[in-house]
């Protein structure tokens, strides 16, 4: 069953080029999307509907390979069974990557797997599948990546891989519903806005106080700032960035169901709180910002002062619950 197609718009509609060919699995869904209120594909998106666990079964891979899909999928769904050995908060992976990894506009992490090995700019270097997901535990949780070449690590890139089943590596058409997709800034951007509005449609889940909400010892609802959350080098806490996965995901189930100034209010509210500290912190804060306040925090708030009670955000040794600053994988890489 192929499921990856490139769009051509032609007289408002969608045909596929060459001899890829859409499923009827991808136009149901195509139409369901549209319903959530989520742009259409562009002019020669490709957009791809990944597999679903329980279609592994009938596939024909090796007995083992599909135990180690699942284990991914597993340790994707349930990342919380690692705490205290490589996660330390209460966020799973599908806390941010919602429908397991495949929903689109919740930044679905197959593109991960056709598009790296690749630059990334937050660390100045080449980086492959398994240094992506190292770097989603050391800044989204807050933890120690399980080792490369581990068997999780191994499990949690095959589950990666087999979401992008069916797709060409290092894709030359831009990817629908790739990330979270921002709406337009704004001209003002107001933290009382964005408190009010936080309370009316984020606390029934996530607490007035942000500390989210955990029963039986497992995750309901991820905390957004407190030492429950992600660090301060997280991608989520540039302002633009947790607008965007707000706008197309939250409430959950009413996506798309915010105006654009108020994801953006509650998406500053938000990173206006306190978290753990980043791990690439110096030991201080002008002295971090003086290294990444021109790349990676030109869009996050750390280290600005905040105009109501005049709090410096970041200036401090928090690491939440964990015991150390920065795990031995952010470190540089070079081939000299």
């Amino acid at each position: 069953m192929i499921r990856t197609l490139t769009c051509v718009a032609l007289t408002g509609s969608l045909l596929v080029a060459g001899a890829v060919t859409a499923n009827e699995l991808t136009r149901t869904t195509l139409d369901t999307l549209s319903k959530m209120g989520y742009p259409p594909p562009k002019e020669n998106e490709l957009v791809h509907i990944p597999p679903g666990i329980d279609e592994l079964e009938n596939q024909k891979l090796h007995p083992e390979l599909k135990r180690v899909i699942r284990r991914g999928h597993d340790l994707f769904t349930n990342t919380q069974q690692l705490r205290g050995e490589n996660v330390f908060n209460n966020m799973n992976c599908s806390s941010c990557h919602l429908g397991d990894g495949a929903m689109p506009f919740s930044a679905p992490v197959w593109p991960a797997a056709v598009l790296l090995p690749n630059f990334r700019p937050k660390n100045d270097h080449v980086n492959n599948l398994e240094e992506r997901i190292a770097g989603c535990f050391t800044y989204s949780m807050n933890g120690k990546p399980p080792e490369y070449g581990s068997d999780n690590m191994l499990a949690l890139t095959a589950y990666h891989q087999w979401l992008a089943t069916g797709v060409p590596m290092y894709p030359k058409q831009p990817i629908y519903g790739r990330g979270y997709p921002a709406p337009e800034r704004p001209e003002e951007l107001s933290y009382a806005r964005g408190e009010a509005a936080y309370k009316e449609q984020c606390a029934v889940c996530h607490s007035e106080d942000g500390s989210g909400l955990v029963a039986n010892d497992r995750t309901v609802f991820p905390a957004p700032w407190g030492d429950g959350s992600n660090n301060w080098g997280a991608g989520i806490v540039r302002v633009f960035t947790a607008a965007g996965f707000i706008k197309n995901n939250m409430p959950l189930g009413q996506p798309n169901s915010l105006s654009d100034q108020e994801a953006w209010d509650i998406a500053y509210f938000m990173s206006s709180q306190e978290r753990p500290q980043d791990p690439r912190y110096t030991g201080d804060i002008k002295e971090t910002l003086e290294l990444y306040g021109p790349t990676f925090h030109k869009n996050s708030l750390y280290g600005q002062v905040r105009e109501h009670d005049g709090h410096l955000l970041g200036d401090h040794d928090n690491l939440g619950e964990k015991d150390f600053l920065r795990p031995d994988t952010v470190r540089p890489r070079t081939f000299e």
